[in-house]
């Protein structure tokens, strides 16, 4: 197996005044290829330190890939620490400076006189070309370990990784590998991480070849599944037996078998099943077109938004009754249900999404109290109420588990009509 570490560098990064989302990104990528990624570290701006850091790294791992300090400034050291760390000087690789000229020519920019530093390279290393921004990385060779420098810049780095770093990878240590790695992943919304836990307390001792995991990102949590060994065959079906027996577990509250979000799923599924939607928000404020829209494609299937807050757009906008605002609230079913006929009628989709609720930390009363929420659904033949409320007091808490808790129910009624 192929023993991976991660460095990122930068006193940005050990300050916290950056959030190291370049060591992440590596780690799923590096996994996903089976290395075993042991160690993520960070060094500030200080030569010595990254230096000894490099030196230790290049003992213990098969690859590491290191992030920042390739820029013009005088505190960008990777390349230089490179270097000292195992003894060669830095000398301008002619193709690392073809590149950097290459892409202030592309935008009509003047290069400046320290820009020429980030094609100073180590002796022996080879250049990654960087089509994204100035600074070029490298590939250097210290003993057993491969070295991958790269950009801090997480766009720029985010493309090398995935067009010259794990091809080279695959390219260069392919031949070495003797395990398999297999990897399943389901995706559930509407249990906490303990009783999901309980539920799959079982697991290991039903399949003892593969891996449970759990990510937990809010509201979501995504139950991870990884087989490692030498037998294809044997690991396939182990790990698609557990997938099975997990999701049976888990029952309704998965939405993906693939491990993907709720709003990836929701788009491949409007998709598939040809279902526009117009969505009206009240207490989610947007969040729910924010996250249909994320997904690349949105056009096909999203084709209106209204975040009408007030009760008076409520009414001049969606056409919701002044009757069942003044009887009901606006933190209703009947308001709701107003709400996403409206949204469908205006927009012509075939679907209306709506919710209106009480998100925090204010606002409730013992027959609504904070958490409240009430999502509304419009389709051709029915139009539909629900309400629900969350234990969370916090605002953002609440928004986040308002829009999934709608788009989980507009997913269910999907499946049931199709």
């Amino acid at each position: 197996m192929m023993i991976a570490e991660i460095l990122s560098t930068g006193d940005e990064i050990c300050q916290g005044s950056v959030i190291d989302s370049n060591s992440a990104h590596i780690a799923v990528l590096l996994n996903e290829i089976g290395a075993h990624v042991t160690r993520h570290s960070c060094v500030g701006d200080n030569m010595d330190e990254l230096a000894s850091m490099l030196s230790e790294i290049a003992v213990r791992a098969d690859i590491a890939v290191i992030t920042g300090g390739l820029g013009p400034t005088i505190d960008d050291l990777s390349a230089e620490a490179a270097a000292k760390a195992f003894g060669v000087d830095l000398q301008l690789d002619p193709d690392a400076a073809k590149s950097i000229k290459t892409y202030f020519a592309k935008f009509s920019r003047k290069m400046s006189r320290s820009d020429i530093k980030q094609a100073m390279l180590p002796a022996g290393a080879s250049p990654i070309v960087n089509a994204y921004g100035t600074a070029p990385g490298f590939i250097f060779n210290i003993g057993r370990c491969r070295c991958y420098f790269l950009p801090g810049v997480p766009k720029e780095m985010e493309r090398m990784v995935s067009e010259a770093v794990v091809p080279d990878i695959l390219a260069f240590f392919g031949e070495q590998q003797d395990t398999v790695t297999l990897r399943k992943q389901l995706s559930l919304f509407g249990l906490p991480e303990a009783l999901v836990n309980e539920k799959l307390n079982r697991f290991e001792s039903l399949f003892p070849n593969v891996k449970l995991g759990m990510l937990a990102r809010f509201p979501v949590i995504t139950v991870k599944m990884t087989a490692v060994g030498t037998d294809r065959a044997s690991l396939v079906d182990e790990i698609e037996k557990a997938g099975k027996w997990s999701a049976e577990q888990l029952g309704d509250k998965v939405f993906s078998l693939e491990g993907r979000s709720m709003e990836a799923e929701i788009a491949s599924l409007l998709i598939k099943s040809r279902v526009t939607i117009g969505v009206a928000e009240s207490c989610t404020g947007g969040l729910i077109a924010h996250l249909l829209t994320n997904i690349a494609g949105s056009s096909d299937y999203f084709l209106f938004s209204g975040v009408t807050y007030s009760n008076e757009a409520k009414v001049s906008i969606l056409g919701v009754s002044e009757k069942t605002l003044k009887t009901y609230g606006a933190v209703s079913e009947e308001t709701v249900r107003e709400m996403a006929d409206g949204a469908r009628r205006i927009s012509g989709a075939t679907c209306g999404l709506a919710t209106s609720g009480i998100a925090g930390p204010t606002g409730g009363t013992d027959e609504k109290p904070v958490g409240t929420v009430c999502v509304g659904i419009s389709m051709k033949d029915k139009t539909l109420g629900y309400r629900f409320h969350s234990p969370f007091k916090e605002r953002l808490s609440n928004k986040q588990i308002f829009a999934i808790c709608a788009l989980d129910l507009l997913r269910k009624q999907i499946l049931m009509a199709s």
